[in-house]
């Protein structure tokens, strides 16, 4: 149990609940325990009356009816106590499920982009899922059970004991057998179930990549071969489990064979006992009997708890590992530091780990506040990293980013990033309505000012000409919008937030050239304050800008502004005619 030594903080935040539920299950078990004793006296009443101890039959009626009064009282409080344990119990593992729900999610959004790439999305998923919820099976129903078990051990076998020793000791014979087959059993259980959770992952992560991916299964074809591969990973999941619940369904034969015997030694041991007077009343047999099939349940329970508690140490050891992760970006200064836009690289540097690309190489430039650059280059050449870098979504492997002369490394990372204003290469818009994406980039936006931001990007007429106008609701990331439209509410969004710093990332590839145009011009008028990043393969959309820098295989090759750069020789000017002959033709 190891792994779950994690909860044990949570355990101590709802200390006092917890305190409070042993104290309701305590008193629960010991009103259920008086039923067995009050039916004993109830034998013991009837057989003095066939002893001639008691001659009053009236006597004898009015015992029975003051026991039977009483065993109903006692159930009624002990049912009333129960339903408050469940209420306890129960309702805690809801908040610790809540509470560590939370705390997963909180530190995805704490992990790098290299964490996601090395992840995948169903797996992410299922541990956030059903993993959880196996440990909340943990911290509810087996604590509770468990709690429940041990008080009504204590109580009956204390008090069987204070009555009957020795045949005490006969009836709780089996026990040990019990707690080694448990031991046996849960060993197994748990290789098995870290097995399920495995393969479970694997079937999330399969069928979410194929609902996402259904426009590419449709356009190749492949439903058949993609349903035979869902299949095959669904039986294999399937043995899995059935090896899983073998095992598991030797638990329940075992109790109800233990106990059994239990009984027939109650009653044989018990029988002599009564017959050689060891015994005096025929009650306590009667008590005995009771007693060992209450004691039923809760015997069965150890194995199902054993069997939570180990499930609930492999989904544990799961999430811990994804926990145990820390983030490569990390915020290392608590005071605000206020961003005004003025950037500059120096010497800078940068490799993908995962792929051990070199992505830039020794870049070096400056980006006076109230500026626009222009980036352009081939495809791999660097464009994307260099943004990706100014927001920090990666550290510099080497070199130096400085943001308003303090290095990027030493700013409030919180404050850098409500500070910019990112459009991504692949726009990506959440299952929302049109109206909440453009306000992702500023909550409390009003309608005018989506209105404007989207006038702005150039999509207020593309979206007053839907049927429910800015309330109708994208598909799966926006795939109910065009890729030009798509482009376009991201730019809304990044440009409603009035941002210190803007970043383009060829975010108008999907767009025609003259609603390239008039966008540009509208960016002209709102990035006149604020310091740009355009990147893109077209000369004409980072013609206007104040610099330009040409990058090939992560280096700067060309830098100048535009009339600078088409009266030199060079890839600017290849592009750039190129362009302008595609244009005319």
């Amino acid at each position: 149990m190891r792994a779950l030594r994690h909860l044990n903080k949570y355990f101590l935040k709802y200390k006092y609940r917890l305190l409070i539920g042993i104290a309701i299950t305590i008193i629960a078990r010991i009103f259920a325990t008086l039923v067995p004793t009050l039916v004993g006296d109830s034998v013991d009443v009837v057989e003095q009356y066939i002893n001639k101890d008691i001659t009053d039959l009236s006597e004898v009626k009015n015992g029975l009816i003051i026991n039977i009064l009483l065993i109903l009282g006692a159930v009624l409080i002990s049912a009333f106590f129960t339903f408050l344990m469940r209420q306890t119990f129960i309702v805690v593992s809801r908040f610790i499920e809540f509470d560590l729900k939370n705390e997963v999610f909180q530190h995805y959004e704490k992990l790098s982009l290299n964490f996601y790439k090395k992840n995948r999305t169903g797996d992410l998923m299922n541990r956030i899922s059903e993993d959880v919820s196996k440990v909340r099976m943990y911290v509810g129903p087996a604590i509770m059970y468990s709690v429940n078990t041990i008080t009504l051990f204590v109580v009956v076998i204390g008090y069987m004991i204070s009555i009957a020793p020795e045949l005490t000791l006969y009836t709780v014979t089996p026990l040990p057998i019990l707690s080694i087959s448990i031991y046996k059993l849960s060993v197994a259980i748990h290789k098995r179930s870290t097995v399920v959770q495995e393969f479970l992952s694997k079937l999330t992560t399969f069928t979410q990549e194929s609902f996402s991916g259904i426009t590419v299964i449709k356009a190749y074809g492949i439903e058949t071969q993609t349903h035979q591969n869902f299949t095959d990973l669904s039986n294999t999941s399937k043995d899995k489990n059935l090896d899983l619940a073998k095992v598991q369904a030797l638990f329940f034969p075992l109790m109800v064979l233990l106990i059994g015997f239990s009984n027939i030694l109650v009653i044989y041991i018990g029988g002599k006992q009564f017959l050689d007077g060891t015994i005096k009343d025929l009650g306590v047999i009667v008590e005995f009997i009771i007693f060992v099939n209450m004691l039923t349940w809760p015997v069965a329970t150890v194995g199902w708890v054993s069997s939570i508690v180990q499930q609930a140490e492999a989904s544990q050891v799961r999430i811990n590992e994804f926990l145990s992760q820390e983030p490569e970006i990390t915020n290392t200064i608590s005071q605000d530091t206020p961003i005004k836009g003025n950037i500059s690289f120096d010497n800078v540097s940068f490799i993908y780990d995962d792929t051990n690309i070199t992505a830039l190489k020794k870049v070096s430039f400056e980006v006076n506040t109230g500026e626009t650059i222009g980036i352009l280059g081939k495809t791999g050449s660097g464009k994307s990293t260099i943004l990706d870098l100014i927001g920090r979504l990666y550290d510099a492997s080497s070199g130096e980013i400085r943001i308003d002369g303090t290095p990027i490394r030493n700013l409030n990372l919180t404050n850098l990033r409500e500070s910019i204003g990112y459009v991504p290469q692949d726009a990506f818009l959440f299952s929302d309505s049109i109206k909440n994406n453009i306000k992702f980039g500023k909550e409390k936006a009003t309608d005018d000012e989506v209105y404007k931001a989207s006038k702005n990007a150039v999509v207020h007429d593309n979206i007053v000409g839907f049927s429910k106008g800015y309330d109708t609701v994208l598909g799966e990331r926006g795939i109910t919008l065009s890729g030009g439209q798509k482009q376009r509410v991201s730019i809304a969004r990044a440009i409603i937030k009035e941002p210190s710093i803007l970043l383009f990332d060829d975010c108008l590839s999907a767009v025609d050239t003259e609603t390239e145009e008039e966008i540009l011009q509208n960016l002209n008028n709102i990035s006149k304050d604020k310091t740009t990043f355009i990147v893109s393969h077209r000369v004409s959309t980072a013609k206007n800008a104040d610099k330009i820098i040409v990058l090939e295989d992560g280096q700067i090759i060309q830098q100048g502004t535009h009339n600078q750069l088409i009266n030199t020789e060079g890839y600017y000017k290849e592009l750039y005619l190129k362009q302008l002959s595609e244009k005319e033709i």
